[in-house]
């Protein structure tokens, strides 16, 4: 009865997870769309290089949105067999809110696997390859164009102006091309009429003039002045920049988002052993200048019996200026040590924030369903309106902790662990509660004045 109760339970999951995850997704890839546009459209990016910098940051997104759908899919589950009465049956027939939870909770510790594997292994090189991607298309040259009556630089060495344009065909109208690829010399190119394309790889720029003539000067000497006509004329220009070329993902260096988790602890390993090591280092010169100030070698102290005092004040002026110098120095060079320390130690919190965030992101999968199952139930969701809002509420606590404790991290103001762990130990605590009071059943408020006004809104708009 248990088996065919959980295989009942995660098959109704089963929908509601895959819808909320590729919701998710979408909105993602519509706001990374919206954000890149400038960077996408007006390049002549061939589509196979656009889909492919879009499925590159989709590895981010997935990480963000299966927690998510998984929050999703236990409200809308639990919340529908809460509205029909099916948890009433199964707890009639012995099924506690424990076990019902088990096998969707055995579920959620390998999706946490899972996914952590898939945040360490495969989103690293994803980062890195969308990283390398996008910098070349940055570097690339906007798609080369011709305006009606517009002078266009686009291509170095050369001014070109076209009277009228057709972009359908590609054809110009009373063109003019300035030609200053000579360091002594000008050409100056007129036609009636000219096509404009680009060579197969966007190399270079083959311009086909029709009926014209072509003015050429050298040296600004007026002897050395020719007009040529012509009926057909071809100029073919150096393009390059123009055409997309990917570097070598070598040649661009990877930042904490971009590394694994054995990369990042390496660094942060360094790090600490610099830090113990500038420990070691303000240790060895306060113990040096100890001994030569105060200690058997300290020569400042030394003065001759023999000497007249005016010779013994002078000295001790002089010896106490010595020991004035050094003291500066001293404090200079141990300042400048901490400092150095100061960096390490930020450095090496930065990459365990980085460490400890792919733990905790997947394990709000854990958390999310501790949190999902006894909410549906006694909210009684159930419809996709009310589940989203809960969904949503979560999802922007969650993230408020992420962000805030990165944040906080960052500036040295809270321990790394904790602060990415903060918001699954909030959203921990309050699932654990909610576990615990609705399967003892002492916990209901379904009939609040606003879960009823929310569920009323949804019931609406579901009917219409």
């Amino acid at each position: 009865m248990f088996n065919l109760i959980s295989r009942y339970i995660l098959r109704n999951h089963v929908a509601p997870f895959l819808f909320g995850v590729f919701l998710v997704v979408f909105l993602f890839i519509f706001q990374f769309i919206l954000k890149n546009i400038d960077q996408l459209v007006g390049k002549g990016l061939d589509t196979w290089v656009i889909i492919q910098l879009i499925v590159l940051n989709t590895a981010w997104m997935l990480v963000l949105a299966v927690p998510i759908g998984v929050l999703f899919s236990t409200l809308m589950t639990f919340g529908s067999m809460s509205a029909s009465h099916e948890i009433t049956i199964f707890k009639s027939s012995g099924a506690s809110l424990i076990k019902m939870m088990t096998p969707v909770l055995i579920t959620g510790i390998i999706l946490t696997l899972a996914l952590f594997w898939f945040n360490d292994q495969i989103l690293p090189e994803a980062n890195h390859r969308a990283k390398v991607m996008l910098n070349d298309i940055t570097r690339k040259k906007p798609t080369f164009s011709i305006e009606a009556g517009q002078f266009s630089n686009a291509i170095d060495g050369y001014t070109i102006l076209a009277r009228k344009v057709d972009s359908v065909h590609g054809t110009l109208k009373g063109v003019t091309v300035y030609d200053n690829t000579r360091a002594k010399g000008m050409n100056i190119v007129s036609a009636d009429s000219g096509i404009a394309q680009f060579t197969p790889d966007q190399s270079k720029l083959i311009l086909n003039l029709f009926h014209g003539e072509i003015h050429q000067l050298y040296n600004n000497d007026l002897a050395n002045y020719r007009r040529i006509n012509f009926d057909k004329y071809q100029i073919m220009m150096n393009a390059s920049g123009f055409s997309f070329t990917e570097s070598n993902e070598n040649s661009i260096s990877r930042g904490d988002r971009e590394m694994h988790i054995r990369d990042m602890q390496k660094i942060v390993d360094e790090a600490v052993t610099a830090s113990n090591q500038v420990d070691t280092n303000v240790k060895k010169q306060l113990e040096k200048q100890y001994d030569y100030l105060i200690g058997k070698d300290n020569r400042s102290s030394r003065f001759y019996a023999s000497e007249s005092p005016q010779k013994q004040d002078t000295s001790r002026l002089a010896a106490l200026k010595g020991v004035d110098k050094r003291i500066n120095f001293l404090e200079s060079s141990v300042n400048s040590m901490m400092l150095r320390k100061f960096d390490y130690a930020l450095r090496a919190k930065q990459y365990i924030v980085e460490i400890q965030k792919k733990y905790a992101i997947p394990f709000a999968c854990i958390v999310f369903i501790l949190v999902g199952c006894p909410l549906g139930i006694v909210t009684r969701g159930g419809n996709f309106g009310f589940s989203a809002a809960i969904t949503l509420g979560f999802y922007i606590l969650y993230w408020a902790c992420l962000i805030g404790g990165e944040k906080l991290a960052d500036r040295a103001m809270m321990s790394p662990v904790l602060s990415m762990w903060l918001g699954n130990i909030i959203v921990g605590v309050l699932g654990l509660y909610l576990t615990i009071r609705v399967n003892n059943e002492s916990l209901k408020f379904s009939n609040l004045p606003v879960i009823k006004k929310v569920k009323k809104i949804s019931s609406k708009k579901k009917s219409q």
